[in-house]
Order: C-alpha cells, then structure tokens, then sequence
C-alpha cells in the first residue's frame, strides 16, 4: 500500500547469508539501503546518461565503448555473482552487484560527461561514455534480475529489449534505439515509512478487537494446522529430555546451547530461546520435551541434534514444555 516491494526484497537479499540467523527489519536502515543502493547507484547510471543520449544522439546507443577493461570486468564478475545466488548466499551476491555499481559510478563520475557535452568537438566522446554507461546499467540489472524482477521488467521497456536472460550479460548493446527515460525507482521518503508504519498499528489494534468474544484469540492469530493421521503423528519420536547445561552461544544472538540426557545418550541442540531465558543456568536440571528423531543440522556454531519444544510467539513470550512429575529421562512421549 505504501511501498514498492521490491525495496524489501532488496533489502532482504542484502541481509541473507547462508546461516540460519533470523533477520530484523531496521527501517531506518531499510532506508539507508534502498536509497543509496538502488537509487544512488544502478538507477543512477540510467538517469545520468539516458538524457544525453536522446538529446545528442537521437536516443541511439552508438557503438563505440568508451571503458573496455570496465565491460569485461563486470563479465568476470558474472560467474561469482551466478555461484553466490546457487548457494543462497544472496548477501554475497548484492555486495559484489555494489561493488560493481561503485564502479561504473565512479567511472562515470572521472569522465563527467556533463561537463565535456559543453567543450566545442566533444560530443562523440560524450556518446560513447554515455552509451557505456547504459550498458554498464543494463548488466547491473541483469545481475539483480532475480531479486528485482519488476525493475528489470521497467528497464527493458527503457532500454527496448526482449526480456533480459543471464547470458546476455556477455553481450553489449550497439546502435540501438533506447525508449524514453522514466524514474525506475524513486527514493523512499520518511513520511512513507510513517503513514506505514501508523497503518500497521491500525491493522494490529483491528485484529485484537477482532480476537473471539472471551478468548486470547490465539487461534485467530495461528490457525490449527492441517489435518494429519496417526501414523504421521507416530513418526515424530518425543522424549523427555534433562537439561543437563545450559549456555550461551558466543557470536549467536537467540541461540542457547543445551545438553540434553535422554537416558542412555547425550544430545547437543541449539534453541532460540536466549530471549525468553536469559540466565540460561536456571535451565539446568529441568526437564523438557525433545524431538529425537529430527535431522541434525549443521549449523555456524556447530551441529544440532534435534529440537525441544516451547509455545508462545517468541521474543521474551517463549515458553519451554515440561513433563509431570514422575517423567524420567529417556522416556516416549504416546
């Protein structure tokens, strides 16, 4: 309603790395980023040199490219930037798309066309930095394609071309008629974050007045799931578990690190539930519910062997299950 959802698709793609971290959403941060990255940066280089093409050239891209070592760079990169997006480490990827616009930019900035399209007899050389600069624009948007797809869908209409495929990075284009140039994005102003944000405590306060008549309306907010058999539900192995340790994770800002006894073996699992225990020690000696047969997951700060079990919506409103009196170690949850 107020936003263009490409920003926070860019903005989370700047944020995700490999790991299993949660992620937060800093609106001041937020943006910081679009403006200065989106903006500031790759839609930038369209703006600075879209004018002085169709004024000077009759919005034809000549062929001549002004910054050789410069195209092919932004080729080399390609591989790179390909295997960052296969791992999903789609923050990797945003980092050398930057790096990349840092340099156009600043290439660009060196030649300030603005300035030569005033001396007598520069005008040629002023097309042909220009025209780079498209060019170097148009690989930017190839690269971001997959996080940006509605802006690459915007830039090919500018840029009057077929929808833009990874390999045509390779490619540059040359005597080519450009469509006139529109804002691609615009830069995010508070009073959009404000009305936002004021619309989302509308919705929050309409929800609650929503909840049933009597209740917390815990169902409202997560329905009950799918219908399962009891063969699936027997599959889930739950024991009872004794917490054994309790530490923090150095580097981890949710994480605790338990050691669990489950009768005749040990278990290490990380939970995110720092925020709900934040002496961790008073965990220790207490019981809890453990899935047994969940897959280990290797994670940044080593291996975890399956899970306990907690309700409540998180943050400081995390609630770790416990068993009866009696429970012992080692014992199947039925």
């Amino acid at each position: 309603d107020h936003l263009n959802p490409e920003y926070l698709r860019y903005y989370y793609a700047a944020k995700l790395g490999r790991g299993v971290d949660d992620l937060d959403l800093n609106l001041e941060d937020f943006v910081q980023k679009v403006n200065s990255d989106l903006v500031g940066k790759v839609v930038n280089i369209a703006s600075r040199c879209a004018g002085f093409i169709h004024k000077g050239n009759a919005g034809v891209l000549v062929a001549d490219n002004a910054a050789p070592e410069l195209t092919d760079a932004f080729r080399a990169a390609a591989p790179s930037i390909a295997e960052a997006y296969e791992s999903r480490d789609f923050a990797r990827a945003m980092r050398e798309i930057m790096a990349l616009a840092d340099r156009a930019n600043a290439w660009i900035a060196d030649k300030a066309p603005w300035a030569l399209n005033k001396q007598e007899g520069k005008q040629a050389e002023v097309q042909a930095i220009c025209a780079t600069g498209i060019n170097l624009f148009r690989q930017l948007v190839i690269f971001l394609k997959p996080v940006l797809p509605h802006l690459a869908t915007d830039a090919e209409r500018f840029l009057n071309v077929a929808p833009l495929a990874w390999d045509d990075h390779q490619t540059l284009l040359a005597n080519h008629e450009l469509n006139a140039f529109t804002p691609l994005l615009t830069r995010i102003e508070p009073a959009k974050i404000e009305a936002m944000v004021e619309a989302s405590k509308e919705d929050l306060a309409a929800s609650e007045s929503a909840a049933p008549a009597g209740g917390n309306g815990e169902l409202t907010k997560e329905p009950l799931a799918a219908e399962i058999t009891f063969d699936q539900f027997a599959a889930v192995d739950l024991r009872i578990a004794l917490i054994e340790k309790c530490e923090f994770v150095e580097g981890a800002d949710k994480l605790l690190r338990l050691t669990l006894d489950i009768g005749d073996a040990k278990r290490n699992v990380f939970s995110g539930i720092k925020s709900a225990y934040p002496d961790p020690s008073k965990l220790e000696g207490r019981l809890t519910l453990y899935v047994a047969n969940l897959a280990a997951r290797k994670m940044k700060f080593g291996v975890s062997e399956g899970m306990v079990l907690a309700a409540g919506p998180g943050g400081e409103d995390i609630y770790l299950l416990s068993p009866d009196n009696g429970a012992k170690p080692g014992q199947r949850v039925k």
